[in-house]
């Protein structure tokens, strides 16, 4: 492994809003994700960075479930080839959606994996948006609005397409890698103490 050419900042050298933050994740996560450090280096851009996270992925409004969140996700970042997202993202909808084949299934070729076709056509509208999103027409809508989707979970799907479109690349300029608790993650039931 080379040395990152951006290292992660010391956890104590941080703001305390940004530092609090970090140990709430990895007090509930029992590790700290390395996005979050990787980030820390610029607390502004921490800071926006993470609000639109949040009002994104973790919204209450709208149809799209959190597991169909981090479907488009981990789908839209495998086109991208960012192995951070696919990795530390298919941990979460592996979790989320109790399946742990479906994070391996979305990365490799959505229109195969185990799916419903209302996620198949989400994906098709996020994967337009990902590579062609020039070319979205009112015919992309109607095919949504089909299998239930109105115009605010639309503007969703895109929204989190585009957001994570910035973070792949982030990601992948800066060598950000996985950490190695997410590949495990969802994978096998938990065992009871």
């Amino acid at each position: 492994m080379t040395t990152p050419r951006y290292p992660h900042p010391d956890l104590n050298s941080l703001p305390e809003d940004i530092r609090a933050r970090i140990l709430e994740v990895q007090e509930k996560a029992g590790f700290i994700p390395n996005v979050f450090l990787a980030f820390a280096r610029r607390p502004a851009e921490w800071r926006a960075f993470f609000a639109y996270h949040d009002a994104l992925m973790l919204k209450e409004e709208g149809s799209l479930t959190k597991g169909e969140r981090e479907m488009i996700v981990t789908t839209t970042s495998a086109a991208n080839q960012c192995l951070y997202c696919v990795v530390a993202h298919g941990a979460i909808l592996r979790i989320y959606e109790k399946k742990p084949l479906v994070a391996d299934q979305v990365a490799v070729n959505y229109r195969k994996a185990d799916i419903s076709p209302r996620q198949r056509a989400m994906l098709d509208f996020a994967m337009k948006v990902c590579q062609h999103s020039h070319a979205i027409e009112e015919t992309d809508f109607t095919a949504l609005h089909a299998h239930g989707f109105d115009d605010e979970d639309i503007w969703d799907i895109a929204a989190i397409t585009a957001f994570f479109g910035l973070s792949n690349r982030m990601a992948s300029f800066a060598g950000m890698m996985p950490n190695p608790e997410f590949y495990a993650m969802g994978r096998l039931p938990k065992t009871k103490a």
